[in-house]
């Protein structure tokens, strides 16, 4: 059975940092891009930042730069999004998401292939 599963989120202070995990199973993530978007309450998902198959990443959310890394172990089938100096506009379900194919990072969230349940991520002092 294919999916992806996310985990490491929860309740931080602003400021704060979380690493955010994104594991596979039934299907190994070398020749996927993989994705992390965002949604907060009231608002629609948004792109935050993609790792290709090459290791390349491509971030969508100007407001993460500089604070937000994204990286992958394929001996472990999993991706990671490391985010420090976190904000409260940083608070959001985060959602990882797969999609086939070498070296590509599509910024439109239907184009991907699979997608976990989500992880809450709460920036509050």
């Amino acid at each position: 059975q294919v999916q992806l599963v996310e985990s490491g989120g929860g309740l931080v202070q602003p400021g704060g940092s979380l690493r955010l995990s994104c594991a596979a199973s039934g299907f190994t993530l070398d020749y996927y891009g993989i994705g992390w978007f965002r949604q907060a309450p009231g608002k629609e998902r948004e792109g935050v930042i993609c790792i290709s198959s090459s290791d390349g990443s491509t971030y969508y959310a100007d407001s993460v730069k500089g604070r937000f890394t994204i990286s992958r172990d394929n001996a472990k089938n999993t991706v990671y999004l490391q985010m420090n100096s976190l904000k409260p506009e940083d608070t959001a379900v985060y959602y990882c998401a797969a999609v086939a194919g070498w070296n590509t990072c599509p910024r439109n969230p239907a184009t991907y292939d699979y997608w976990g349940q989500g992880t809450q991520v709460t920036v509050s002092s």
